[in-house]
């Protein structure tokens, strides 16, 4: 077996300069470092990563610990962009990524802490962790750099991203109103989760600003599913009042509105109008479009492996929460009431 000896003696200079050139050290002369590469090339050397890891203390991966509330995993529609344009963000940064598997018991008696200390990673990447979680203490005081997604965990080696949500879920209720609507529901976040809370708090926020009245009945608690919106607005649809419009905290329960509204007799988008929240890809196979509130989901993803690659190699980086702006998408399911034809 080939080995860093090898390569030394045929170069003619110690292993730890073998060494100090595979890990790309800036204390080696540049034709030592050419003529190196040339026989590990030459030789067909591979070397191997977890020696390379125990030299340096870095393994080069990074740990991800992805959940989310319905267990649909790597199938979750907001999630999975985040995560490829995190992959290849972080991949060209050099790291591979290694996923904690959460449904064995033994996984869910030690902590997210001991696993990643176990396995060697150099840094973890938190998505769709619920804020009730008890491994989030551990980690946040833990020296092991973490950035999560829509979890406000914060440490010294700790930071979070998350989309402007109380903006994003304001701006839908101006352009509802924009649009003549003044009774508006709101299909809300059963998990209590960040982004959920904070569209709740901006819906009341915007509610309040149009000095619109806020109706209890019309807030009903769902669980971000198609099946859970579908449910939501059948218990919705036989209030003695109606809105004119609903606002789903996320894309998949307005499917679900949408479909328990035709169920219903009525036309999206003319007896009821509804507006979502994410701007899901599945959203291009949905009859009529969805308008909706779009998060700018690969550079969430981008930003998120820039900000760990900052704390996993700058130990005197000073982490903040960063935000990304959100944006209104017009598409067919909002009605303008103030036009004639609705008058």
């Amino acid at each position: 077996m080939l080995t860093i000896y090898d390569i030394a003696k045929k170069a003619g200079v110690s292993a730890a300069t073998v060494s100090k050139v595979l890990n790309g050290r800036s204390d080696v002369g540049k034709n030592t470092i050419e003529n190196v590469k040339r026989i590990i090339e030459e030789l067909g050397y591979q070397p191997n990563s977890i020696a390379r890891g125990l030299a340096t203390k870095k393994s080069k991966t990074v740990g991800v610990f992805f959940q989310d509330h319905l267990n649909t995993g790597f199938r979750h529609h907001f999630l999975q962009d985040i995560l490829a344009s995190f992959k290849d963000v972080i991949g060209e940064y050099g790291y591979d990524l290694m996923f904690f598997a959460n449904n064995h018991p033994e996984n869910q008696v030690e902590t997210f802490e001991a696993r990643a200390k176990n396995r060697n990673v150099d840094g973890l990447f938190l998505l769709g962790v619920p804020r009730t979680d008890p491994n989030l203490i551990g980690i946040a005081k833990s020296s092991i750099p973490c950035m999560s997604i829509d979890l406000d965990l914060i440490g010294k080696n700790a930071n979070y991203l998350c989309s402007d949500n109380i903006g994003g879920a304001m701006m839908a209720i101006d352009f509802l109103v924009e649009m003549g609507h003044s009774k508006i529901a709101f299909i809300s976040d059963v998990f209590v989760t960040k982004p959920g809370s904070d569209r709740l708090t901006g819906f009341k926020m915007a509610m309040e600003k149009h000095k619109l009245p806020i109706v209890d009945n019309w807030i009903i608690p769902s669980d971000f599913s198609e099946n859970g919106g579908y449910h939501s607005v059948k218990k919705l649809l036989v209030s003695d009042e109606l809105p004119s419009a609903i606002f789903c905290a996320g894309d998949m329960m307005a499917i679900g509105a949408m479909d328990a509204i035709r169920e219903a007799g009525m036309k999206i988008g003319e007896d009821i109008s509804v507006i979502g929240f994410d701007d899901i890809t599945l959203l291009k196979y949905v009859t009529p479009r969805l308008t909706t509130i779009r998060q700018k989901k690969e550079t969430m993803g981008q930003m998120a492996a820039k900000e760990l690659f900052k704390l996993m190699n700058d130990s005197d980086y000073s982490t903040s929460p960063l935000m990304i702006e959100t944006e209104l998408v017009i598409r067919d399911t909002v009605a303008n009431i103030n036009s004639s034809s609705f008058k």
